[in-house]
């Protein structure tokens, strides 16, 4: 991780679960990390922790990925306070209780425009940025889902939710084929979590939050802080290497 210290990050959906582990990582270990999530207070809260502990450093960004506005705003205010970008990690995601046959629009839209364009859009302009700043060895990571890579037959609420992780699939490897046709050095990662114990479930299933405590209880979970060290794993690796997919879940869990 030496290679990264004083360098910049973008984290988005950074003001919980795996998003503020990765943040909470990132500057331990030197770097400059932009924070970015809907909720600015809960940012600025965790930033002021950060801060203090160092040594890296943390500016926090209000910013909705779904938004085109915000995310090319956000970009510009980067580029202003540090001029360069070298790596993006794309966090940000959500689920709905939508099943494909009892789902309903917003809900599905919801599920797009987070989880798809939105991850889309942060990494058209974070790459945009480091060509713009000569950067040729960063690194594009996207917070994937083992849903990304298999369809569970015993969950309908999560059928939607894993079209859209399997399309961030396909994503990596496009991204990938776009960067080695332009003789790019810039790396991307799929990270693909099983189940891990964040706000993801509750958020989810916000009107019968005991759906997702029986989740979160039925084996013993991942912990963000699992699924921050596999960034750092993905991260550290030599400059010659690109660490393409990780799949991580939890010893109990069969699915």
């Amino acid at each position: 991780m030496e290679r990264w210290l004083g360098k910049i990050a973008l984290v988005t959906g950074a003001s919980s679960g795996i998003g503020k582990a990765t943040v909470e990582s990132l500057v331990k270990y030197g770097m400059k990390v932009v924070a970015c999530a809907r909720n600015l207070q809960k940012l600025e809260e965790s930033s002021r922790t950060w801060n203090e502990k160092g040594p890296g450093e943390v500016l926090p960004l209000r910013c909705d990925v779904t938004s085109e506005k915000e995310v090319i705003d956000m970009f510009c205010k980067i580029k202003e306070k540090y001029g360069v970008l070298h790596v993006c990690i794309n966090n940000a995601g959500l689920s709905h209780p939508a099943p494909l046959l009892s789902g309903t629009l917003a809900e599905w839209n919801s599920m797009i425009s987070t989880n798809i364009l939105g991850l889309c859009l942060c990494t058209r302009e974070a790459v945009k940025l480091m060509e713009e700043g000569g950067v040729d060895d960063g690194h594009v990571i996207h917070l994937n889902s083992m849903s990304g890579h298999r369809v569970p037959s015993n969950y309908s609420n999560g059928h939607f939710y894993s079209a859209t992780k399997h399309a961030v699939t396909a994503l990596g490897h496009g991204l990938r084929n776009e960067l080695l046709a332009k003789d790019s050095h810039i790396r991307v990662s799929c990270i693909s979590p099983g189940l891990v114990e964040t706000e993801f479930s509750y958020r989810m299933y916000h009107k019968t939050p005991e759906q997702a405590k029986k989740t979160y209880s039925s084996i013993q979970c991942l912990t963000s802080e699992d699924i921050a060290e596999a960034v750092i794993y993905a991260l550290s690796a030599p400059a010659r290497v690109n660490v393409c997919d990780i799949h991580v879940k939890p010893v109990e869990q069969k699915t």
